[in-house]
């Protein structure tokens, strides 16, 4: 009777604390017996009591609430509520202490997108893309985009059979796609060992020691053993000819990193399948490679296109991507790619029913926004091939900018070489002199602090082990970063180098000196300087 009536109602006490009663705005009461177990459930809020106190007054100005004279529970529940418009503006008084995205040098992740895209963003940020049953539409949006890259990417058309059919899936973002990637790779494996009666307890994945974290977290979360590819700092990637030294019987495969975090160089893709195909044929092996293609997905196939880094190669299992870096979305989906659905055992398939109908499940987590999924789909529509063409050739055309610029410094070396992401790695000279002939000894990590004082995030690091000792700095070039903000970036570089350049004049072995010659008694007020509590020379 409840279910057919489309009458307003509320829940009010009843004399009998076993009953409910429902009225309506005809004042119809309607007894409702409760059982015992809804009796424990409900109970206890038939008859609710709010505190209005609790939400403070709409017409109390923003800034005269006690909120913004008081200090603020940080790290437990506040007591009461607070007006919309105040919690609203103290998470903008925090935010507005974050740096700015579009100057963060050390990102690749999107920073910008057209207003349009934001407006469908914030439309469909409530649809759970897992409910295929509900959101039809946003489901068939995520296949045209699997569809879309499968192609991008060169896959094999779909075939007759189901194991000849593409596959992909959208991610929350391409560390998720490696992991997925990872494991088919293993399973793979793993399946074809049983068969054969062979064991199973030490698989490992061959990759270069300057791969991204998300695959050492993979080889820790699923028991992998990395076999770590040393690099140099003249070629800071995984190189093809240490592949064999590092390959047995119990290698599940090869990733290769397509487009180094470090200075954005791409790995030779096709080296590898070259290598791997000889090692198969040699020991009967049967190793796949999987692309982490996170930036260079979406960069080389519209400025080299004739670079074969995809499902070009027969070895290439798998090819990830992040959607929100070149991609051009914000945070965060991701993709992967698979030749076809043999590539993935079934058993890596999930199939539940309690959303109303069958739902195949292929990732880590299982709800997720689509809004990220709406607006990749919507970006593939904005721009289309010739749109991405012109941003990346765009980027690279910036990227040479900036590099010449940061060259012509003449403080600075251009790490590693070749193809690559539109991106800038450099590192300081050794033995460098200012314009007096004094010795420099400030490195990487005091320019970044130095930059951050222009807004700039330029981030400095090392890299990865057996080339640690070389520091170096790292300029990405995104969408948003225009020829014009990158000669402002140059230019406030040398203003930069300008001032470190007389203030960081003394070789540790002047400091060490100059703090052996030095006498308290010619500077009685701060005897404490030679004290070896206070070591540090300004």
């Amino acid at each position: 009777m409840l279910a057919s009536t489309s009458q307003s109602f509320r829940i009010l006490p009843a004399h009998n604390p076993r009953q409910v009663c429902l009225q309506t705005h005809k004042s119809r009461r309607l007894s409702v017996k409760m059982s015992d177990k809804m009796q424990e459930r409900f109970g206890a809020f038939m008859d609710p009591q709010n505190d209005e106190s609790a939400y403070g007054s709409a017409e109390e100005p923003l800034f005269g609430s006690r909120y913004t004279s008081h200090d603020m529970p940080k790290y437990e529940f506040p007591k009461k509520s607070m007006q919309p418009a105040v919690a609203a503006q103290l998470v903008r008084n925090m935010h507005q202490l974050d740096a700015n995205p579009r100057l963060d040098m050390a990102s690749f992740v999107t920073t910008w997108m057209d207003p349009e895209a934001t407006a469908l963003i914030a439309e469909t940020q409530a649809v759970n893309i897992v409910d295929t049953s509900q959101y039809p539409q946003c489901t068939e949006m995520e296949q045209r985009c699997i569809q879309m890259l499968a192609g991008l990417w060169n896959a094999p058309e779909s075939g007759k059979t189901e194991g000849e059919q593409r596959l992909g899936t959208s991610t929350i973002g391409s560390s998720e796609a490696c992991m997925l990637g990872g494991l088919a790779l293993k399973r793979r494996w793993t399946v074809a060992r049983k068969k054969a009666g062979k064991s199973t307890d030490k698989p490992n994945l061959i990759l270069g020691i300057n791969a991204q974290v998300c695959w050492e977290k993979f080889n820790q979360y699923f028991e992998v053993e990395g076999r770590y590819v040393p690099v140099e700092v003249d070629y800071p990637v995984m190189s093809v000819d240490r592949i064999e030294e590092y390959a047995d019987e119990n290698t599940i495969g090869v990733i290769s990193m397509f487009g180094s975090t470090y200075n954005g160089q791409y790995e030779d893709v096709k080296a590898f399948n070259d290598k791997v195909a000889e090692l198969n044929k040699k020991n009967g092996w049967d190793m796949r490679i999987h692309v982490d293609a996170a930036s260079g997905g979406f960069v080389a196939p519209f400025v080299y296109p004739e670079l074969e880094f995809d499902f070009r190669l027969p070895l290439v299992n798998s090819v990830s991507a992040s959607g929100h870096k070149y991609g051009l979305v914000y945070p965060g989906v991701g993709w992967i790619i698979w030749r076809n659905r043999s590539c993935v055992d079934e058993s890596l398939i999930f199939h539940v029913n309690y959303l109303g109908t069958d739902q195949p499940s292929l990732n880590l987590n299982f709800s997720k926004n689509a809004n990220m999924i709406v607006a990749q789909y919507y970006q593939f529509l904005r721009l289309g091939f010739e749109g991405y063409k012109k941003i990346m050739t765009n980027l690279m055309e910036v990227s040479a900018h900036l590099a010449k610029g940061i060259l012509a410094t003449g403080h600075f070396d251009l790490i590693g070489g070749g193809k690559g992401l539109p991106v800038v790695a450099f590192a300081l000279k050794p033995h460098r002199k200012n314009k007096d002939g004094d010795e420099l000894s400030y490195d990487e990590f005091d320019i970044m602090d130095r930059m951050k004082e222009f807004h700039w995030q330029l981030p400095a690091y090392n890299l990865p082990k057996n080339a640690e000792k070389q520091k170096m700095l790292r300029c990405v070039v995104r969408e948003d970063l225009s020829y014009e903000m990158a000669t402002d970036l140059i230019n406030d570089m040398n203003k930069c180098i300008e001032w470190l350049d007389h203030h960081f004049i003394y070789s540790e072995e002047k400091v060490k000196s100059l703090r052996h010659n030095y006498r308290p008694k010619d500077h009685p007020k701060h005897h404490h300087i030679g004290n070896k509590k206070h070591q540090s020379v300004c």
